[in-house]
Order: C-alpha cells, then structure tokens, then sequence
C-alpha cells in the first residue's frame, strides 16, 4: 500500500465524519437544510474514495474511473447546493447538473486521448475548478453581511480552484499520472493530488463548519435577546445594542440620541379589556416602532409598557420630531380587542448624549424626560434639560 493510498484511506474516514458532523447540524437544526446537503456532498465524496479505491482491481477501468470523476463532481454540486441555501441564494440547481452530464460525457470520451495528454488531464481538472469558482461566486453574490470568516471561506474557494487548474502542470512536471488507472495511486503525482485535496477539502469545511456554528450561536444569542410579544430587544438585549451603538456613533463623531416611550394607562386597558388586549396594544405599538425604526436603529421593549429606541447619527431636534411623529400616529391607529372608538397613547421622553456621558447617564436623562411628560398630562414629548431628576421623585405623580 502506497503513500498515495493511505492518504485516500484517511480522505475516506475525514469524509465520513465531516458528513456525520454537518448531518448532526442538520438533525439538531432542522430547519438548517444547508447542512443537510452539505453532509450529502461529503457522503458523495466518500463514494468517490471508496471508487477509487476500487479501480485497481478492474481490467476494464474506463466506467469506473467515469463513476469516480461524477461522484467527485456531483459532491462538490451538492457542496455549493448546501453554500447556496446558508446564505440565501437560489441554488442553480439546473445550470449545475446540465455541467454535471456534460463534464461526465467530455470526461468518457477524452479517454480516448493518450493518458499524458494535456487536454485529457485538464477534462478531470476543469470542472472541478468551475464548480470551486461557482461556489465562490455563490458567496460573493449573497446579500447576508459578510465578515471575516466568509472572506477566508471565499480566498480557500479561490485557491482550491486554482490548486485544481495547476494539477496538469503539476503531473507533467512529475512524470504524468500512471501509465494507466490502475496504478494512478502508486504515481508521484497521486502522492500530491491527494495531499493537496486533503489540505483544501479540510480548509473549506472546517470554515463551514465555524460559520455554521458561528450562526448557530448568533441565532441562540438574539433568541435569549428577543421579547417574545413585542419581538424587539429585550432590556439585556437592548442594553448591550444600544451600548454598541453609543461606541460606534462616538468613533464616528455624530451625535446619538435616545427616545424612551411608555404606555399611558396601561393598566386601566388590562382592567376594562383584559390581559389579552393589554397584549395586543404592546404589540401594535411595538410593531408600529419597528417599522418606523431605521436598520442602524436600536429598539427594545425595556419594561411592562416601555419602549427605548437609540437613534444613531440623530441630534436633539431630530429626535423630538421622531417622537412627536410616533406619538401622533400611534394615537391614531386602532388596536385589535378595543372599541372602536378607544385610541391608545404613549408619553415620550428624549434626551441626546452629551461628551463625557456613558450610556446609563443618557437613560437616566431620558426618563426623567418621560417622567416630566407623564406629569404633564401624559400623550405628550418631553425633551431633556441635561438635569438629571431622580426617577423616584416624579413617581408618586406618574401613573
């Protein structure tokens, strides 16, 4: 047993558990159909491993080989497939399986080429490389936010492609692959291909599997960070966005405010109509905040019937029309379980970070706003003064 064929023997054990750990993705995740077709690609690459293997043992190799080159193809489909759908892009599923039948075609009759030939050997190469360069396109062309990871994911594919163009080159330069199939494995060139299959096919699907796990736990994060009615931030949630956000808008030198919202008589609602339309109310009114919200916003749902949103980029003024616009609307809008008649309001409060602040000043100054708006009646815009009033002082008036 040559070196060559140790290598393929741990290729088909690192195949094999490669498509049991994105299989285990897919089992505990089951709306994670990516890694399903991922673990099919691997599943296929071991076919080809085990192909391979076998090929010695026929007189007649040509099927074989064919067979080898397909599952080796098909497994690379399948990979760019499960890449497709992780970052929601329509997989070309037709334009690939067309390229499958005819790489498979092209590769039967280029047999009939002498074995050194160059074109012969580039027939095996090429769509191996296409497919690395479609899965790299695959990547590119997603609209999800790209980081680090999926830039590294990207340079690997590059790479992997054009490790598959150089392997021509490279098999000349080492005496060429085998006088024929059957002793492929014995050759130098065998020795390399493998190693460098090794080396590229581990790159790609350790990154996949970090990105994997990467989403996973991004997901488990906003989950633990998410109100269920209101579905906005949480407090933690928002407490730990809207301090990101502070940092990012001190950086960039723009000013950032916050804008603090609370029901007004709220519990009047759940006495005359019930919890349940208490609940519709909190959710009208955070639905309507989301959509007035921008992407670099931060909305959270802080307490029973309180609201934050932080407004990077935003100053004073702009924050008050924000309020005064939101305040205005959601007094207009009518809620699902109320009379008709009945029209909600919200009392704002809005404060603009000053230089020196941290985060719990700019909450502290907010409130004491909103608390001011509640004093003056309620269903009103209160502005900050930069004096902080203490919470506690104003609440034997608020309600």
């Amino acid at each position: 047993m040559g070196s060559a064929d140790y290598i393929l023997a741990i290729n088909l054990v690192v195949a094999g558990l490669l498509a049991a750990a994105f299989m285990t993705i897919a089992v505990h995740d089951v709306d994670r159909v990516s890694a399903r077709w991922l673990a099919f690609g691997y599943v296929l690459g071991m076919a080809y491993f085990a192909i391979e293997f076998s090929i010695p043992s026929f007189d007649n190799a040509r099927p074989v080989v064919v067979a080898a080159f397909a599952a080796f193809l098909g497994a690379t489909i399948a990979f760019n497939g499960g890449l497709a759908l992780k970052y929601g892009v329509s997989p070309p599923w037709s334009q690939m399986l067309f390229f499958l039948f005819a790489a498979t075609v092209a590769v039967y009759f280029v047999q009939d080429l002498p074995r050194q030939s160059f074109i012969r050997m580039m027939a095996y190469q090429f769509p191996y490389a296409v497919m690395q360069f479609v899965g790299l396109g695959i990547v590119w062309s997603s609209r999800q936010r790209r980081d680090r990871l999926d830039h590294m994911l990207m340079a690997v594919l590059a790479a992997s492609a054009l490790q598959f163009l150089s392997k021509p080159f490279i098999a000349h330069a080492l005496g060429g692959w085998g006088a024929n199939p059957q002793v492929y494995l014995q050759s130098s060139y065998a020795l390399v291909s493998q190693s460098l299959g090794t080396m590229f096919g581990l790159a790609i699907a350790l990154l996949i599997l970090v990105i994997l796990v990467r989403d996973l736990l991004a997901e488990v994060m906003s989950k633990s960070e998410t109100d269920t009615l209101s579905r906005l931030l949480n407090r933690g949630g928002f407490e730990r966005h809207a301090e990101l956000a502070l940092r990012g808008a001190t950086r960039q030198g723009v000013p950032v405010a916050l804008v603090i919202a609370d029901l007004d008589h709220f519990k009047s609602i759940n006495d005359s109509f019930g919890h349940a339309s208490g609940d519709r109310v909190i959710e009208a009114f955070a639905g309507f905040l989301r959509d007035a919200a921008a992407d670099h916003h931060v909305a959270g749902r802080i307490g029973g019937e309180e609201f934050a949103i932080i407004l990077p980029g935003t100053n004073l003024a702009a924050a008050r029309l924000f309020a005064e616009g939101t305040r205005s609307a959601f007094g207009a809008l009518p809620v699902d379980g109320l009379p008709p008649e009945h029209r909600c309001s919200a009392s704002f409060g809005v404060a603009e970070l000053h230089a020196g602040e941290g985060f719990a000043d700019l909450m502290r100054r907010a409130d004491a706003a909103l608390y001011q708006a509640k004093n003056a009646g309620r269903d009103c815009v209160r502005i900050s003064s930069g004096v902080t009033a203490g919470r506690a002082a104003m609440a034997a008036n608020a309600g």
